[in-house]
């Protein structure tokens, strides 16, 4: 496979260049190795002394960040363990999702994560807002940060802020749970503004009659001549065609019989393609048609800006969330939502009020899913995320009043150690089903 040798090489480039580093002993100031992880750091954080005289704010800002990490930790888990039991219930069959390489959130490897600008933007934006809330936070309660660096593992994999160690230990309570939940709230915060410019966006965009050509039916005119779906209708019979309503009036001059050249544009290319139209496959309670047929069904921007108008609720959140998968593994019922992850052809049934519009929208979209995905995951009440760190805290400030803190340790393991089963049977539940199920 492509994406694997790719892969190798990626792995054997990173670990021959760790290697060297390491074993010459190379820039150490600069760089720590944490196992198979290498850390590129700078000692130059004195900027984040900028937000210091707003420190009553921002301890406001991380006390009430601090219970909505709790609540999300919480649903975070309900989700996860919901996800279990459904996936037990429904005997759900595996599918691209439970494939090794989507274990990983590389670009262009994870089948759902196209390798684009605007994702590569969204992730280094994400990773900055969610470490700076860390370090703005850890200055706003008087601990010092020592480092700011990039953890690199064949790809960079985090960034990261290092407060004082021996001022972070001595700090408890509240004032350590608003630090640490400060990265997630930025993430949650900046998340939901994204969505919210994208919904604004969205409504920015009008629909045009564009003869676009989504799919093709087997069997028919279209698809035995070759037309490639995700295309564009320029001309029939040398005549320029600039809508669907013009193809309709055409083909009602037509029959069954009749040949039709069509100038077909593909990734910039124009093609000819000779139709020898059919008749119109009979529909239950509707009346046969003379005219003749071509087998293609369009992009349907109007239904599409339906949509768009109601991704601003609840509901549409949540569809936000599910359409790097869901285009991918459902393309019939979210195909169309292609236009939000990746470049498509499908701009082409659009009119929009600047040039890049469409990019502006794949990095809003980006950012609002990688924002609140991480924000999501780094809320696990598992070591060594966030909300682990923090489901350590409130344990041990819990059981040291009563004497019980030398079982806080076995607490917290515990508590990470399900997490961990939890998070393994949520990606191989289907996977372990079909091999139970197999005589």
């Amino acid at each position: 496979m492509d994406w694997l040798f790719i892969l190798i090489l990626l792995v054997a480039a990173y670990a021959a260049t760790a290697f060297v580093i390491h074993r010459n002993k190379l820039w150490q100031e600069h760089i720590v190795f944490y196992g198979p992880i290498m850390a590129i750091r700078s000692h130059r954080v004195g900027f984040f002394d900028i937000l210091t005289r707003f420190h009553s704010f921002l301890r406001f800002y991380g006390t009430l960040g601090a219970v909505i990490v709790i609540l999300v930790s919480i649903a975070t888990v309900f989700m996860l363990l919901f996800s279990l039991h459904f996936n037990y219930v429904q005997q759900t069959p595996p599918s691209a999702i439970n494939d090794v390489r989507n274990i990983l959130a590389i670009p262009g490897v994870n089948q759902f994560i196209p390798f684009t600008f605007a994702v590569w933007f969204a992730f280094v934006l994400t990773l900055v807002v969610h470490e700076f809330g860390h370090a703005f936070l850890a200055r706003a309660e008087g601990m010092k940060v020592k480092f700011i660096g990039v953890l690199f593992c064949v790809i960079p994999i985090g960034a990261f802020v290092e407060p004082d160690e021996e001022e972070f230990e001595k700090t408890r309570g509240l004032p350590k749970v608003r630090m640490l939940g400060a990265g997630i709230m930025n993430n949650i915060v900046v998340g939901l503004l994204c969505f919210g410019l994208l919904v604004l966006l969205l409504g920015m965009a009008v629909p045009l009659q564009a003869p676009l050509v989504k799919a093709v039916y087997q069997g028919y005119p279209a698809a035995i001549a070759g037309v490639p779906p995700d295309s564009v209708i320029r001309s029939i019979n040398g005549i320029d065609i600039s809508s669907r309503d013009e193809i309709a009036r055409f083909l009602n001059t037509t029959r069954p019989g009749d040949t039709v050249i069509l100038d077909i544009e593909k990734e910039g290319k124009r093609t000819p393609y000779a139709l020898t139209l059919s008749r119109w496959p009979e529909t239950p309670g509707t009346a046969p048609k003379d005219s003749g047929f071509m087998g293609v069904a369009y992009y349907d921007a109007p239904q599409m800006k339906r949509i768009f108008d109601q991704l601003g609720t609840p509901l549409g959140f949540l569809v936000i969330l599910a359409i790097p998968i869901q285009v991918f593994i459902d393309p019939v019922n979210f195909g169309n939502f292609i236009i939000l992850v990746n470049d498509t052809t499908d701009v082409a049934a659009w009119s929009v009020p600047f040039d890049y519009y469409w990019l502006v929208v794949q990095i809003l979209f980006w950012c609002a899913w990688l924002n609140i995905c991480v924000g999501l995951c780094n809320a696990i009440p598992l070591v060594p995320f966030d909300g682990g760190y923090i489901m350590k805290e409130g344990v041990e400030r819990l059981l040291e009043p009563r004497g019980l803190l030398k079982y806080s340790g076995p607490v917290v393991l515990a508590v990470s150690y399900s997490m961990v089963i939890v998070l393994i049977l949520a990606f191989t539940m289907p996977l372990l089903l079909k091999a139970m199920a197999a005589p």
